[in-house]
């Protein structure tokens, strides 16, 4: 085997694989897989699970794991090599993956194997079955020839659009810098994000500070600097990436968001849906757009008086009418003079290393297992890091890596995606392995990240989303771990753990200061709680009125009328924001959860799923946080599963009840009545 890409038999080999094996090896997996589906279909005579669907579920399994290390390179090198890889593979991988979803044969298989599955099939073998029927109907496998290539022509130009989205979106951010040789124009900005400024200018030849638009400096900027046109300028850069605004118009995406809208509501419309929010909702818990949008109101309406207090309170502390590059700060401002509290303090006491064994700590507390660092494992960078999951008895049970640090070249944000899926099949086990990307500050020149508690927070969100990954033990991988979870449940492993970033007992654990050792003080941890709510309510209103941008993008998209994105996004602020955003604001240009992201018709999940989350957690209140007991339910009932379970009756099963609202607002301070 000369490509090392098609080389299933161990992790991927990121010491070996190059840009120049991709295409060969999508090309040549797509063809050994067409081949084997054909003898698969000409010779099975009456299927049955086994006969059938597993060998798909292998073929599709296979094809991730080839395809898991080219998405993932694309996102976290900034290499051109690589991106020009992967823009030549998607269309083949995506043209084969509807051209499997709408092979009739395949759909009637799965459909005679769905009637005659017996009395004693496993709840797993039902929903892999049930969601691959599912996922035929969405993919217009009953469609007539030409409508089925035309919703097969409409997901390969998807695929290439949003990547292209994706791409001018990181272009605009790693072409922008702003130059500064007045020291008295940095007022107030952190030390660390000076020293990174200045070893960027000199790298460039360049006196004085270099400031990029990389999200840990664009951060810095927005709550600590003193000079408030330089946060608007910070602002308006941020706000006017992807844009005709923006300073390399050039890599505008207006175009790819007309395009991409159309195309998302002309496949809706093929396989019968009114709109491309409605075929979203297929694959949700949500039942209707209806619900949606009510539910986004009634968190809105029950925010509002308490976002306005906020805003009021910041405006009287601030003497002014604030704009939007003035809130981050004056919240700052606001938690230090109310709260004593700041988040340059807390940095203090936060080095990335000693949040990630507190971390770990807590899950080998919370469901008995260990976490260990392997040297020996091939990264693709020097800042990446890979981890194995053992068992309470020692048994190896997945492992995923790390890279947290932000860089040129790399996507903005944080997430975490699947390396390789967990299955169990024809005697032949594949382990799950992830991988749980940050932007955190890169280490200074000792090799020191100091995180501010966000960026805690940040990594318990993702962490909640490795273990949903890690510790499944379903041995199917359509239906393992995340996937086969409804989009807008997928969000309550992640937002469950957050909570846990804001326990002491915890934060001990997670935090030494680089000069002493010591933990976290108390004393500061209890400003920090008690600043815990300031600027909730807005904090609720920004990701409501992102949720309601994207939903009402979706539904009320009309084919025979120019897509209107930035007059729906000022009719929501008009209804939701309380702070006037300028005409040159271009958020949705950038906004690459909904436009290249899982996230299209889909934000509402964040809202959504932290209200499973919130309520989820007070049942750990209720009993401790760390309950044995009830953190062996959660794991069982909720981690385990994957989507192999109904996810309101896997809810029920953990809290004994259907969640409420009431948690969610409570735990942002927000009252209920």
């Amino acid at each position: 085997m000369t490509n090392p890409l098609l080389d299933t038999s161990s992790l991927p080999r990121f010491g070996d694989i190059k840009p120049e094996h991709v295409l060969p090896a999508i090309e040549q997996l797509i063809s050994d897989h067409r081949k084997q589906l054909h003898a698969l279909l000409d010779e099975i005579g009456e299927p049955d699970f086994d006969s059938l669907v597993v060998p798909v579920e292998l073929m599709e399994h296979e094809l991730g794991r080839v395809w898991s290390p080219v998405n993932h390179l694309q996102s976290v090198l900034g290499s051109r090599d690589w991106r020009e890889a992967y823009k030549h593979a998607l269309p083949l991988l995506t043209e084969h993956g509807t051209e499997i979803s709408q092979n009739l044969r395949l759909q009637r298989a799965y459909s005679s194997v769905e009637k005659s599955l017996p009395a004693d099939a496993s709840e797993s073998q039902h929903s892999a079955v049930s969601h691959a029927l599912r996922d035929f109907r969405l993919a217009g496998v009953a469609l007539e020839e030409a409508d089925k290539n035309r919703f097969k022509e409409i997901m390969q130009k998807l695929a290439a659009i949003q990547a292209d989205f994706e791409h001018k979106v990181q272009d605009a951010s790693d072409a922008w810098s702003m130059h500064i040789l007045d020291a008295s124009d940095l007022l107030g900005v952190p030390q660390r994000t000076l020293d990174r400024a200045a070893e960027d200018a000199a790298s460039e030849d360049l006196e004085g500070w270099l400031l990029s638009l990389n999200y840990p400096t664009y951060d810095a900027i927005m709550k600590h600097a003193h000079g408030r046109q330089l946060r608007e300028k910070m602002y308006r850069a941020w706000t006017t990436r992807g844009s005709d605004l923006g300073d390399n118009p050039e890599w505008d995406n207006s175009k790819n968001i007309d395009q991409i809208l159309a195309l998302r509501h002309e496949a809706a419309n093929l396989v019968g849906f009114d709109t491309y929010a409605d075929y979203s909702l297929a694959t949700k818990m949500a039942g209707s757009t209806d619900e949606v949008i009510a539910f986004l109101k009634e968190l809105a309406d029950r925010s509002r008086s308490a976002a306005k207090r906020e805003l009021s309170d910041l405006e009287n502390l601030a003497g002014m009418r604030l704009e939007p590059w003035d809130v981050a700060f004056w919240l700052e401002k606001y938690k230090q003079a109310k709260y004593s509290v700041s988040n340059e303090e807390l940095r203090q006491y936060f080095p990335a290393n000693a949040v990630i064994d507190g971390l770990f700590s807590l899950a080998t507390r919370l469901y008995g297992v260990e976490l260990l660092e392997q040297d020996d494992i091939a990264v693709w960078h020097d800042d990446a890091r890979y981890f194995s999951l053992k068992n309470a008895d020692g048994a190896v049970i997945g492992g995923f890596y790390t890279d947290i640090y932000a860089r040129n070249g790399k996507r903005n944000g944080a997430w975490i995606d699947e390396c390789i899926s967990r299955q169990d099949l024809h005697g032949h086990t594949e382990l799950p392995v992830g991988y749980l990307v940050c932007n955190f500050p890169a280490p200074d020149d000792a090799g020191l990240s100091l995180l501010t508690h966000d960026d805690v927070v940040t990594l318990f969100h993702e962490f909640g989303h490795m273990l949903h990954h890690l510790l499944t033990r379903i041995d199917l991988p359509s239906i393992a771990g995340i996937n086969g979870v409804p989009w807008d449940a997928v969000e309550l492993p992640s937002q469950f753990m957050e909570n846990f970033a804001w326990s002491y007992e915890v934060l001990e654990r997670c935090s030494a200061h680089p000069d002493t050792g010591e933990p976290l003080p108390r004393t500061l941890f209890d400003k920090l709680d008690k600043s815990r709510h300031a600027g909730a309510g807005l904090a609720m209103l920004r990701q409501l009125e992102l949720g309601l941008f994207d939903f009402r993008l979706h539904s009320e998209y009309q084919p025979d009328q120019p897509a209107r994105p930035l007059e729906v996004l000022a009719a929501v602020r008009d209804e939701v924001c309380l702070l006037k955003h300028p005409d040159y604001n271009r958020l949705p240009h950038a906004f690459s959860h909904i436009f290249a992201g899982g996230y299209a018709a889909g934000y509402y999940s964040y809202k959504w799923a932290e209200v499973l989350a919130a309520d989820a957690f007070a049942a750990f209140e209720e009993t401790g946080i760390f309950d044995p007991e009830t953190a062996q339910r959660f794991r069982s009932e909720i981690l385990e599963v994957g989507g192999s379970r109904d996810i309101m009756q896997a809810y029920i099963a953990f809290r004994g009840r259907k969640p409420t609202i009431d948690a969610l607002l409570q735990r942002n301070g927000i009252p209920t009545k």
